[in-house]
């Protein structure tokens, strides 16, 4: 029997798949206020986002959640992939890609610096492997594209890729697409990415709790950036459980609140 397919049309709109730290809120075993909470705005997932553009659906990473966020959202589609770097809550639910090739009928393209291609052959070397599949979907079917800090196309869009750093170790990637900006998991932007930064409607932000981090924003480190850009709207996102969605979003300035999972926002 031929499938069905449900997806929602999302078109012209980024939608927040989960907005948490790596470990997720609620953290296991926590019993914290925001742990323990009722309010569906202090259940974070690992972070990702997912851009309706003119010719299909943009993931950005594939956080260990993303089953769980593509349901709760009745996203069927995934047709491309961008990834900001290779940390697992970033990257290991990759596998949950292995039904969109069914749909769309190719492989999914991922587009990624060469590190996070290094961990992906790795990690995933199964669905590179020289062997014939058992059957239909056994692996995930991929085309890797590498990019680098130079705009790519991808389904009738310009991507602009910004480089940040994730503390002493690590670079990584925030995404630009017209006048929003994603840019998670962050400590420090470089000189040369900020005039990529000018002219924002919205400009997602690392703020992962209030007492610095070494490799995340605090919320008032990421105030301070958003200042600095003039974005228009800002939302932090990659939020720890010692934020209470309601409580703390109350005390943040004007144009500048707490991110939610299933949060839509329009791409302009």
């Amino acid at each position: 029997m031929k499938k069905k397919l449900v997806s929602t049309d999302f078109s012209g709109q980024m939608i927040m798949l989960g907005t948490g730290t790596s470990v997720g809120v609620p953290a296991i075993g926590c019993g914290c206020d925001v742990c323990q909470s009722s309010n569906p705005k202090n259940n974070r997932t690992r972070c990702s986002v997912i851009l309706g553009l003119p010719e299909g659906n943009l993931l950005i990473d594939t956080p260990p959640d993303l089953r769980e966020q593509l349901l709760r959202e009745r996203i069927g589609l995934v047709h491309a992939v961008a990834y900001t770097h290779e940390h697992a809550d970033h990257l290991y639910g990759l596998d949950d890609l292995r039904l969109f090739p069914f749909y769309v009928g190719h492989p999914i393209p991922i587009y990624s610096e060469p590190l996070v291609q290094q961990r992906i052959y790795s990690a995933f070397d199964y669905a590179f492997a020289d062997r014939d599949d058992t059957h239909p979907g056994a692996r995930p079917s991929l085309t890797m594209l590498q990019i680098g800090l130079e705009p790519f196309d991808v389904l009738g869009s310009s991507v602009t890729p910004i480089r940040l750093r994730h503390g002493p170790h690590f670079d990584v990637l925030g995404f630009r697409v017209g006048n929003v900006a994603y840019c998670t998991d962050t400590n420090e932007i470089p000189d040369e990415s900020w005039p990529l930064l000018e002219g924002l409607d919205v400009l997602v932000i690392d703020a992962l709790r209030y007492t610095p981090h070494a490799t995340h924003f605090s919320v008032d480190q990421a105030i301070e950036v958003a200042r600095k850009t003039g974005a228009k709207q800002t939302y932090l996102t990659h939020i720890c459980h010692e934020l209470d969605h309601d409580i703390d979003d109350a005390k943040l300035p004007p144009g500048i609140n707490l991110a939610y999972d299933g949060m839509r926002i329009p791409l302009t």
